[in-house]
């Protein structure tokens, strides 16, 4: 492991875990040993996780001075990471007790945070609390467990005066999202990885300063991310949205299914999330349904606003070249649908999803009136939503958009393929199921469609739609204009100038 020299000598070490821009992973614990992170979820496919063993824990060196386990103290650690780096400015997550550790670094050193996510983070930094009535609220959305009846009666009795050590092994399971054999297991490393004696000093009276904390933390500039488990007490998701609050540019999501370790729990989940969140130009919105939907934006935010919805498999990120040519005049947004991307994987999916999920966007950012552009799926979903709500949308382009009759032969089954996909693969199956077998009002509702229409064909070489399909509808949908770029089935991909002539002079 690498190691480093803290500012009293001692040696700490940490572990790098995938590539990519670095991202200082603080563990919790208190004082546990950074292995029970493991790669946060797949987190190491987006960033590179540079994972600190905490004095006295794991693979770093235990200090002469036990003091220096106060957590006001461990600040200099995570400054001396910082210089060993050679970071300017930092990205910096923190788990459960390092929460703490994290604000009161970010409140000493504002202008070294470059972004800052707390993940179910300890709270009394600035002098919240978690309450019994969390615990009992938290306890009680477990009910239907089987062990739910040993560790209510548990939680009892410390809320008695027991000592929660003498009954932990009846609690864990409420700490968890799902109490299965990943969740006993990660459970069991606990007591060979946290370092009981420097716990006990990591809190010690005097270690915080709440109101100096909290005052501190209006000069922290930088995107904040406090990230709840929906069953999780420590804190709560209410308690988590108080924190959030506290800084400038804070802001709070909840986990669904999550509990204190929400990457044990939900990791696809917990990777897209964090990652979108760090990753320079996405942003995150979440609809009426609950859905996290990621997107980008180009443009000055006051200019006439334009959405794009891209097709099955992709995700905002394959509009770019087209966002930045329509940038100077529009202000451009391209969302990542369920299933793809940075957004949130639900599982289930269909063409009325992800019209749904167009129309939660438009609702989400105040974007009624605004053009829609979509391609291929992205087609089918903004056509679905022009007919249900054609008030919601100024002028529709559908770039080699499905012809919503039954596919003649019908597609059968696919396998997945081994390497690793920006998508969630039921969306295949989920789809072709409907482009199989259309429901008919879509195709009967061309004629009533209410909104200016451009359809984009892609010429003889697309090999997807049959082009004298799209010709069809074209003829079905009242005043709609019809160009073909001879590009194949992504024009937008494959002639991003002649594309953008072309919805220009559509008046986009």
């Amino acid at each position: 492991m690498p190691k480093f020299t803290a500012y009293d000598g001692t040696e700490l070490a940490y572990r790098l875990v995938g590539t990519g821009k670095p991202l200082i992973c603080l563990p919790g614990g208190a004082m546990r040993a950074s292995a029970y992170l493991g790669d946060l979820g797949g987190l190491c496919a987006h960033r590179q996780l540079v994972l600190l063993d905490l004095r006295g824990t794991g693979e770093s060196a235990v200090p002469e001075d036990v003091s220096s386990y106060r957590c006001d103290r461990m600040t200099d650690d995570v400054e001396a990471l910082r210089e060993h780096l050679g970071l300017e400015r930092v990205d910096l997550l923190a788990h459960s007790a390092s929460g703490n550790l994290a604000t009161l670094y970010a409140a000493a050193h504002p202008q070294r945070i470059a972004s800052l996510v707390l993940v179910t983070p300890g709270i009394q930094a600035v002098g919240l609390k978690v309450t019994e009535d969390d615990w009992r609220d938290a306890v009680a959305l477990r009910e239907g467990e089987r062990w739910y009846a040993e560790g209510r009666a548990a939680f009892e009795e410390i809320w008695g005066g027991r000592d929660p050590r003498e009954v932990w092994t009846s609690i864990q399971p409420f700490m968890y999202g799902r109490w299965d054999e990943a969740a006993r297991e990660h459970a069991a490393g606990e007591d060979t990885q946290i370092n009981r004696a420097a716990a006990a000093v990591h809190y010690e009276d005097g270690v915080f300063d709440p109101a100096a904390t909290t005052a501190a933390l209006a000069a922290v500039d930088a995107p904040v991310l406090v990230l709840a488990g929906a069953y999780d007490a420590t804190p709560t998701p209410g308690r988590a949205a108080e924190f959030a609050a506290l800084f400038p540019r804070g802001e709070v999501t909840v986990l669904p299914g999550a509990g204190h370790f929400p990457w044990l729990d939900a990791p696809g989940d917990f990777a897209r999330t964090v990652a979108a969140f760090l990753t320079p130009g996405v942003h995150s919105v979440r609809t009426a349904c609950g859905l996290r939907l990621a997107y980008r934006a180009w443009g000055d935010p006051a200019a006439p606003p334009v959405v794009l919805a891209h097709g099955r498999g992709g995700s905002g990120a394959h509009w770019t070249e087209v966002a930045e040519r329509l940038a100077p005049t529009r202000r451009v947004y391209a969302p990542d649908l369920r299933g793809h991307g940075l957004s949130d994987w639900p599982g289930s999916y269909s063409f009325e999803g992800f019209r749904d999920d167009l129309r939660g966007f438009f609702e989400a950012l105040g974007l009624a009136g605004a053009d829609l552009v979509g391609h291929s799926m992205g087609g089918a979903a903004a056509l679905l939503l022009a007919e249900e709500a054609p008030g919601l949308i100024g002028r529709l382009v559908l770039e080699e958009a499905p012809a919503l009759v039954p596919l003649d032969p019908p597609r059968g089954p696919v396998a997945r393929p081994d390497e690793e996909l920006g998508f969630d693969w039921p969306v295949i199956a989920g789809t072709n199921a409907q482009l199989n077998a259309p429901d008919p009002a879509w195709r009967a509702g061309l004629a009533r469609l209410a909104v200016p229409t451009l359809l984009v064909a892609g010429g003889e070489t697309s090999e997807i739609v049959d082009q004298s399909l799209i010709a069809e509808m074209a003829t079905l949908v009242p005043g709609a204009r019809l160009v073909t770029i001879d590009a194949g089935h992504s024009v937008h991909t494959a002639r991003p100038d002649e594309f953008v002539a072309e919805i220009r002079k559509f008046g986009i």
